[in-house]
C-alpha cells in the first residue's frame, strides 16, 4: 500500500514537469528569436525558481525513499515496488537537473544578448555626442568675444567657420556610419 502512495506522488510530478519544459522551451525560443523586444529575464527567472522549488523537493524525498526502501521488514513485493520508485524519482530529479541546466543556459545567454545590445547602444551614443562636440566646440571659441581672430574681419569667415562645421559633422557622420557605430 506505501509503495503505491509513494509511486502516485513521484508520478503526479511527471505533468509539473512536462508543464515547466513546455514554458522553459517557450521562453528559450523567445531569447533566441530574430525580434528585438524585451528579454523574457523576468520569467525565465520565475522559472528557474520554480524548478528550484521542484528540486528541493524531489532531493528531499530522495533520502527517506532510499531509507524506506531498505528496510527489511516490508516484504520482498513492497521492497522491489520501492526501489522502482527510488529509480523513477532519479530519473524526474535528473530531468528536473536538465531542465534547471536549460534555463541557466538561456538566462545567461539572454543577460548575454541584453548586454550586447547596451554596448551598441553605447556606441551610438557616443558618436552622437562626438559630433555634436565640433560645433559645441566652435561655438565655444567664438562665445569668448576675442577682437582680433582673423575670421572676424573676413567677409566670408562666419559662413565658413559654419561649413566647417557641417564639414567637420559629416565627415565623423560618416566615419561612424561605416564603422558600423550608426
Amino acid at each position: 500500500m506505501a509503495a503505491r502512495i509513494v509511486h502516485q506522488v513521484i508520478d503526479d510530478y511527471a505533468p509539473a514537469l512536462d508543464g515547466f519544459e513546455n514554458d522553459a522551451i517557450e521562453v528559450e525560443r523567445a531569447v533566441f528569436s530574430d525580434e528585438r523586444g524585451r528579454q523574457p529575464i523576468q520569467r525565465l527567472y520565475q522559472l528557474k525558481r520554480e524548478v528550484r522549488r521542484l528540486l528541493l523537493v524531489l532531493d528531499a524525498l530522495a533520502d527517506p525513499l532510499a531509507r524506506f526502501a531498505a528496510t527489511e521488514s516490508l516484504g520482498l513485493h513492497a521492497t522491489v515496488l520501492l526501489r522502482e520508485n527510488l529509480e523513477n524519482l532519479r530519473r524526474v530529479s535528473q530531468r528536473t537537473h536538465a531542465l534547471d541546466d536549460l534555463l541557466t543556459s538561456a538566462l545567461g545567454a539572454a543577460m548575454a544578448q541584453v548586454s550586447m545590445q547596451q554596448n551598441e547602444d553605447m556606441r551610438r551614443i557616443s558618436a552622437w555626442v562626438a559630433i555634436a562636440a565640433v560645433p559645441t566646440m566652435m561655438a565655444g571659441v567664438y562665445g569668448m568675444n576675442f577682437e582680433h581672430m582673423p575670421e572676424l574681419s573676413w567677409r566670408f569667415g562666419y559662413p565658413f567657420a559654419l561649413g566647417l562645421m557641417v564639414g567637420v559633422c559629416g565627415a565623423l557622420y560618416r566615419v561612424f556610419r561605416r564603422s558600423g557605430w550608426l
